[in-house]
């Protein structure tokens, strides 16, 4: 079972003008897939403040796992994926790649998304768009994935090395 948590990124749900719905639907997702989800935070779109709170969940609370919701798309105040790019040592492309090319099947403004992913240390950081809809349409696809991703990052027996031998 991996730690895992996850960082709302909204100015308004920091303000308490909006009900979070999209972290905790990842919170839960995150749940059924078997792990131990420790924290739940809220942050407004200010890339010094997201950057603090990805380095104190990866850092402090050591957790494998850190999923952000929110701050992906054009806006102006959308700067998730800079303040992952800027606390990571390396990026992990692949991830937002393969969410953004399951949900063009879904609608076309997937390829709107600037979602990013990237190591911090032993943490995997993921960018989530901030709606419900969006969030369970781009983690189901890659959720299994991630699993085996994480035993590698972690230094955990990787079956597929063995299957290599």
């Amino acid at each position: 079972m991996f730690k895992a948590s996850v960082i709302t990124v909204s100015d308004k749900g920091y303000r308490g003008e909006r009900e979070d719905t999209a972290g905790p639907l990842a919170a839960s997702l995150l749940k059924e897939a078997g792990y131990e989800v420790i924290e739940a935070s809220i942050v407004p779109d200010e890339r010094e403040m997201i950057e603090r709170e990805l380095v104190r969940h990866a850092d402090l609370l050591g957790v494998a796992l850190v999923l952000t919701t929110g701050g992906t798309g054009f806006a102006a105040r959308d700067v998730t994926p800079e303040a992952t790019a800027a606390v990571c040592e390396r990026m992990a492309p692949g991830i937002p790649e393969a969410m953004r090319h399951f949900c063009l099947g879904i609608t076309e403004r997937a390829m709107l998304s600037r979602a990013a992913a990237g190591i911090r240390g032993q943490t995997l950081i993921v960018n989530l768009p901030g709606s419900p809809k969006a969030v369970k349409e781009n983690l189901t696809p890659v959720l299994n994935a991630l699993e085996h991703g994480l035993a590698m990052l972690l230094g955990a027996k990787n079956e597929c090395a063995a299957e290599r031998r």
